[in-house]
C-alpha cells in the first residue's frame, strides 16, 4: 500500500470539506480522515487496508463511511477478484464520472491492484432496454515487479 503525499496538503483540506458537502454527505472529522487517507493512496484500497492505516477508526465506522461515500458517488468500488472490494476516490471534480471506469490490473503474486487509467474499457453494446450502471474490467497476471522475480528466481 503506497501513499501519494501530494494529495494530502493544507490547500486541499477545505476542498475536501467542500467536495464531501457538495455530494450531500456531512463532512465529519472521521469521514474527512478516511477520505484524505484514501486520496493519499496510489492504488485502490480495501476496508482492511483503511483499518490498518487508521488504527483509531473502528471497522463499523469505516464500513458506514464507505457505504455513504459509495451512495453519493464520492468513491467507487472495484471487484478485482481477490474476494475483497477495493475502493478509490472518484477522479471527477464533482462526482463519479466515466473517467472512473478504467481498467485495473491485479497481480496474482503480490495481490496489488493497479489502476490503468490510460487504458479505456472497450465499449459494449447492450441490448435495447438495458442500462449500464457500473463496469468492472480487471486484467490479472504478474505485475512488473513480480514478473522480474519470476524470470530471475
Amino acid at each position: 500500500m503506497k501513499e501519494n503525499k501530494d494529495c494530502f496538503n493544507n490547500d486541499s483540506k477545505s476542498d475536501d470539506v467542500a467536495r464531501i458537502s457538495k455530494s450531500g454527505v456531512r463532512p465529519t472529522a472521521v469521514r474527512l480522515l478516511i477520505y484524505r487517507f484514501m486520496k493519499t493512496m496510489t492504488s485502490p484500497v480495501s476496508s482492511i487496508d483503511i483499518e490498518a492505516g487508521l488504527e483509531t477508526v473502528d471497522r463499523s465506522t469505516i464500513s458506514r463511511t464507505l457505504a455513504a461515500f459509495l451512495d453519493h458517488d464520492i468513491i467507487h468500488s472495484i471487484d478485482d477478484g481477490s474476494g475483497l472490494l477495493k475502493y478509490e476516490v472518484c477522479r471527477g471534480a464533482d462526482d463519479h464520472s466515466i473517467h472512473d471506469m478504467h481498467v485495473h490490473f491485479r497481480c496474482k503474486s503480490c495481490g496489488r491492484t493497479i489502476c490503468l487509467p490510460a487504458t479505456s474499457i472497450p465499449q459494449v453494446i447492450l441490448p435495447p432496454g438495458f442500462i449500464s450502471e457500473n463496469i468492472n474490467y480487471v486484467i490479472s497476471g504478474l505485475c512488473d515487479l513480480c514478473s522480474v522475480k519470476n524470470v530471475n528466481p
